[in-house]
Order: structure tokens, then sequence, then C-alpha cells
């Protein structure tokens, strides 16, 4: 039996899979790996060095001394751009946006791709995105799939966006949900897809907490076939 595991978990924005993939993390005392903040993280780099995403030469030069560096924090993991922290700037509307548009682009995806197995070689980790049970870590040893319908998952981050004080039309989010939904799905690079051995949770009609709890069962009773 193994004594540390790769974790997977994707799904679509606002399934429920990052705020999951944080509380089991503490759970079981792994390594959380936001692989989402990793991209915003590559657009933000883009808008501070004036770089368009057409200009690939430019991207492959940026991404060439791009240093980010996920540090552990009770409260949340803290993001660093260059040895700055950027977890809260890289949360605003216009790199959500941009961390879509930059994550179809297949060098910067590649680049990504071999800093997250990096991060998870030595297991203990938990990671959640589009592409890691399909793409990152296809071996991984439990997989996810989280879904919900997309009115249910539009109140949810415009109930987010309320709580931190910022005031959104809902209609407005659920057609930015839409439009992520879609680029995801049919970009020619790693595609957002559930990949065929991972199991599926609808958590439309779940909380935070029924979500954890599940997954947590599913791996204590899967870890003696690991």
């Amino acid at each position: 039996m193994k004594d540390k595991y790769v974790i997977a978990i994707d799904g679509p924005a606002a399934s429920g899979k990052s705020t999951t993939a944080k509380q089991l993390a503490k759970m079981l005392h792994y390594v959380y790996i936001d692989t989402g903040a990793m991209y915003r993280a590559c657009g933000l780099q883009t808008l501070k060095q004036n770089i368009s995403l057409d200009d690939l030469d430019s991207l492959a030069e940026m991404l060439q001394d791009i240093n980010i560096r996920i540090e552990y924090a009770a409260a949340g993991n803290r993001i660093f751009l260059d040895g700055i922290d950027v977890s809260e700037r890289i949360r605003e509307a216009d790199i959500t946006r941009l961390a879509s548009e930059i994550a179809i682009i297949g060098i910067v995806r590649d680049k990504m791709v071999d800093l997250q197995r990096k991060m998870g070689e030595n297991g203990g980790v938990i990671m959640d995105g589009r592409d890691i049970g399909t793409v990152v870590f296809p071996e991984a040893d439990f997989k996810f799939f989280m879904v919900a319908d997309v009115k249910t998952r539009s109140l949810r981050r415009w109930q987010e966006a309320k709580d931190k004080g910022e005031n959104l039309d809902l209609a407005a989010v659920e057609a930015e949900l839409c439009w992520r939904d879609k680029n995801d799905s049919t970009r020619s690079h790693s595609p957002l897809r559930q990949a065929k051995d991972a199991i599926s949770i609808d958590t439309s009609a779940m909380s935070i907490a029924e979500q954890v709890a599940y997954i947590y069962q599913v791996i204590q009773e899967g870890k003696k076939n690991v």
C-alpha cells in the first residue's frame, strides 16, 4: 500500500472542485496545488510585460524565466510571481478571462504541465483543474470529475463575489461561465473532458461538506486497491 497518493479533481469552473480540494488537502495533510492559479499568474505576467497572446516568440521567452511559487498558508495558499504575492490580483475579473485565453496556448500548457508534474512527482498532492486526470497525471491514484448545472454554478460564483463586496450581474456571471465552458471544452490542446476512469460527481445539490465527505470516503475505501 502506498503512503502518499496523487489525487486529481477536474471539472468546469465553479463546480466546487477548488474549495473541495483545499479542504481535502487539510484533512489528508496533503499539498494542494492550485493549477488554475498558475495559469492566472501566467496571464498576469503577460500584462506586466505587455505581451500579446499572439506573439508566441515573446511568450516562449517569458515562460523560460517565469517564476511561480505556491506557498502553504493556513488561510489558503499564497501565489507568488517573481517573488511578489499576487494571490488577490490574479482573482480579479480581467485576469480570470485572460487565464482562460492563455490556457489554450500549447506552449503555455506544456510549461505548466511540466511544472505541475515536478510538484507532484513524490505524491501527497491534490490538484484540481481541467486536464489533471487526462494529461498532467493520467496515472493518478484517484480521479474525480465534478460537475454542476450552469445556473447553480453561476449563483455560487455570484455569491462568492458578493461576499467579497463585489457587485456583479448574475446574468453576466452566467454568460461568462458559458463562455469559459465552451472555451475549455473545445480547445485543441488539453480540452476539458472526463477521464474514463474518473468518478463523476454532480455537485448541484451538494454542499461543500458533503462533497468533501464523499471524496474522502472514496479515498479511504480505495486505499487498499492502490
